[in-house]
């Protein structure tokens, strides 16, 4: 009988490590788990670039609610609105290819 004890509970340990070895290698697992470790400092990051943007919207709406110069500004940029004898340059956005013949 005592031998009958024995191979139990190898038995045991062995069906227990590869349960463990099964939980901790599966998809729910270390590596997933280290995965979404990843995501969150990834998210974390974005989160805060995402804060920095928000303040630096934040601060440029309140310097518009406020200046009427920095409103008009913006209005003449957006609408392309000269004033009287003032002159606009404009310059194309991309540069010709390299082998373009004109």
């Amino acid at each position: 009988m005592n031998a009958f004890w024995r191979l139990t509970v190898v038995i045991a340990i062995v069906l227990a490590s590869a349960y463990g070895y099964a939980v901790l290698r599966g998809p729910h697992g270390v590596p997933a788990l280290m995965e979404k470790h990843r995501e969150m400092q990834r998210l974390e990051v974005e989160n805060a670039a995402l804060k920095a943007e928000l303040a630096a919207r934040e601060e440029r709406n309140n310097k518009l609610r406020k200046g009427t110069t920095i409103q008009e500004q913006e209005i003449r940029k957006q609408l392309h609105l000269l004033k009287p004898g003032e002159t606009q340059f404009v310059v194309p956005d991309q540069a010709p290819a390299a082998g373009a013949q004109h």
